[in-house]
């Protein structure tokens, strides 16, 4: 499977003073469609245990759906906190559905959905410790203003 490129936008640098880490991360990624299917993008934002940026990035993913943009964005940050040596992840999103799906509560009935899955559960074991949690819209905001930045970008 090619690796797709993670572009930080525009004018949106990153606070990294050293671009590795050894413990935990906090994760917050995000997908949105302008339209369903539709124009869309992957955000998301690694924080430390101090809640401190360590990177900011997305990308845009063409004309799809949301919950693809949103599989899209946990793909793009694990494989980014794999490169920056994360051990631990704790990963938080919005999409109940995609949370639901990756704990194995609901099973992918989107056939579309199957290969990112089966990928990014091939870099969850890659972690020493790994969790998922489903966070309220209002405290994934960072992740969701890369998506929309990135999407204003494409259509600008």
């Amino acid at each position: 499977m090619e690796k797709p490129s993670v572009t930080t936008p525009k004018n949106d640098n990153v606070v990294v003073g050293d671009t590795t880490v050894s413990g935990e991360v906090i994760i917050y990624a995000d997908g949105g469609s302008r339209g369903n299917p539709g124009q869309s993008a992957s955000g998301f934002v690694i924080k430390d245990a101090d809640d401190r940026v360590l990177f900011k990035g997305g990308e845009y993913v063409g004309i799809t759906t949301n919950n693809q943009a949103e599989y899209q964005a946990v793909k793009l940050a694990l494989e980014k906190a794999l490169e920056l040596g994360a051990k631990k992840v704790k990963l938080r999103l919005d999409s109940l559905l995609v949370v639901n799906q990756l704990n194995g509560s609901y099973k992918i009935r989107n056939r579309d959905l199957w290969s990112i899955h089966m990928f990014i559960k091939d870099l969850i074991g890659r972690f020493e410790s790994f969790s998922v949690s489903h966070v309220r819209r209002e405290f994934n905001k960072e992740a969701d203003a890369m998506v929309n930045k990135i999407l204003d970008e494409h259509d600008g």
